[in-house]
C-alpha cells in the first residue's frame, strides 16, 4: 500500500503557490543575493586572500550578535524603502526620498526641541511632524508630475539638494537645535525621544514595530482596497484608468504625498532614537550630504519588488550585512565593501528575473523529458506483457 505524505488537494495547493508570481520574485531575489555575495568573496578573496573567509564570515553571520543594531538600523530605510516601492507601484519613481528623508528629520526635531509638551505625547507630535514633512517635500514634485507632466525624477531628485541644503541653513541658524562647539544638534529632551525596546548597547526603539505596522497596513491597502487598485491600476495605464473614470492627476498626487509622508516618517524614527548612552539621543550633523537612507531604500525597494511584506525582509538583510560588514574591517576589509555587495544584488535583481525564468523553463523541459521517457517505458512495457498473453 502506497504512503502518501500528501493529499491530491495540498499538493495541487503547493504546486499552485510555487508557479505563482510571488514564488518566481522570491527566487528572483535570492538568485540576486547568491551572485552578490558570491561576488563580495571574490572582492575579498582579492583584495587579501588569507582573511577573505574570515572577512566573509564576519560579513554573513556578524549581524546576528547585534540585532538590535539590525533591527534600529533596518527602520529607517525600511520606510525609504517602502516610499520608493509605494510609488513605484503607481509606475513613478520617487528618487526623492532622500530629501523626504531629511526634512522630516527636521520637522521631528524641530517639534522636540522647540514644542514643550508632556511626555506621553511630545514624541507621538515629533512623529507626526516628520510625516508633515515628508508629504509637504513629496507633494510638490507631485503636483508638478500631475498638473505640468514634469518628470518626478528631475523635479524629487532636484529636491534631495534643496531639502539638504535648506535644512542644513535652518538647523546651524536654530540656536536652540544646534551647538557650534560640537558641529551637530544637541541632544533631544527626554520626552521627544521613543520609547526604548530595553535591548542592551542598542538604539532599537519602538519605530521598529511601527515600521512593521505600517508596511503590513500599506499592503493591504495596496491588495485589498479599491483605493489600492485604483493606484495600481493608473501606475499601469493611466489613459485606460482615466477612461475608466479614475482620476489619474489625483493618484498621482496623493502617491507622491504618501510617498514622501512615509520618507518622512523614516527620518523621524532615525532622529528620535534614544541612543545607548543614557541621557544623549541621535544627533544630526550639518555637513551638506544627501541622506544615503534615502538611496538604500531604493536599493531595498528593488530587492523587495516594491512589495511591502518583500521590502521588510529586504531591509533586515541588507541592515544586517551592513552591520556584518563593519565586523569585516576587523580584518583589514574597508566596510564599503558593503557598498560594492549591495551594489552587485541590485544589478543582478534587474535581471534575475529573466534568469530565473530561464532557469524555470530547462527544468520543465528536463521535467517533460523524463515524463516522456517514463511514457515510453510503460507503453514498451505494457506491449511486451500484451505480447506474452498471446503467445501463452
Amino acid at each position: 500500500m502506497q504512503n502518501n505524505l500528501f493529499s491530491p488537494k495540498i499538493k495541487t495547493n503547493i504546486a499552485r503557490v510555487l508557479k505563482g508570481k510571488g514564488s518566481s520574485v522570491f527566487t528572483a531575489a535570492l538568485l540576486a543575493i547568491a551572485l552578490g555575495l558570491i561576488f563580495g568573496f571574490i572582492v575579498m578573496l582579492v583584495a587579501s586572500p588569507a582573511d577573505a573567509f574570515y572577512g566573509f564570515s564576519a560579513m554573513m553571520f556578524g549581524g546576528f550578535g547585534r540585532l538590535g543594531d539590525v533591527f534600529y538600523f533596518a527602520t529607517p530605510i525600511l520606510m525609504t524603502g517602502l516610499s520608493v516601492g509605494f510609488a513605484f507601484k503607481m509606475g513613478l519613481f520617487n528618487i526623492g526620498a532622500s530629501g523626504q528623508y531629511t526634512t522630516g528629520m527636521f520637522f521631528a526635531l524641530y517639534v522636540g526641541f522647540m514644542w514643550k509638551m508632556p511626555t506621553g505625547i511630545h514624541w507621538l507630535a515629533c512623529i507626526l511632524a516628520g510625516m508633515i514633512g515628508g508629504m509637504i517635500w513629496g507633494l510638490i514634485p507631485g503636483i508638478l508630475k500631475a498638473l505640468l507632466n514634469v518628470n518626478e525624477v528631475i523635479t524629487s531628485i532636484m529636491f534631495n539638494y534643496i531639502g539638504m541644503y535648506l535644512v542644513d541653513m535652518l538647523v546651524q541658524g536654530n540656536a536652540t537645535m544646534y551647538v557650534s562647539s560640537m558641529t551637530r544638534t544637541n541632544y533631544l529632551p527626554a520626552s521627544a525621544q521613543l520609547p526604548s525596546l530595553g535591548v542592551a548597547n542598542s538604539n532599537v526603539n519602538i519605530a521598529f514595530i511601527f515600521a512593521i505596522l505600517i508596511a503590513i497596513i500599506l499592503s493591504v491597502v495596496l491588495n485589498r482596497t479599491i483605493f489600492g487598485y485604483e493606484l495600481k491600476a493608473t501606475g499601469y495605464n493611466k489613459h485606460a484608468s482615466n477612461y475608466a473614470g479614475m482620476n489619474d492627476k489625483r493618484n498621482t498626487i496623493l502617491t507622491m504625498v504618501i510617498a514622501g509622508g512615509l520618507s518622512g516618517l523614516g527620518g523621524a524614527f532615525a532622529i528620535l532614537a534614544p541612543s545607548a548612552i543614557a541621557g544623549s539621543s541621535m544627533t544630526y550633523e550639518p555637513v551638506s550630504v544627501i541622506a544615503a537612507n534615502g538611496f538604500n531604500g531604493i536599493a531595498v525597494a528593488l530587492l523587495g519588488s516594491s512589495s511591502p511584506i518583500g521590502i521588510i525582509f529586504s531591509a533586515l538583510f541588507v541592515s544586517h550585512i551592513q552591520r556584518g560588514g563593519f565586523l569585516a574591517s576587523l580584518y583589514g576589509y574597508k566596510p564599503e565593501i558593503i557598498d560594492v555587495v549591495i551594489s552587485v544584488i541590485i544589478y543582478f535583481s534587474a535581471f534575475s528575473i529573466i534568469m530565473n525564468t530561464a532557469v524555470g523553463k530547462y527544468i520543465k523541459k528536463l521535467r517533460s523529458r523524463k515524463l516522456e521517457q517514463t511514457r515510453t517505458a510503460t507503453v514498451s512495457s505494457t506491449d511486451n506483457e500484451n505480447k506474452k498473453e498471446e503467445e501463452a
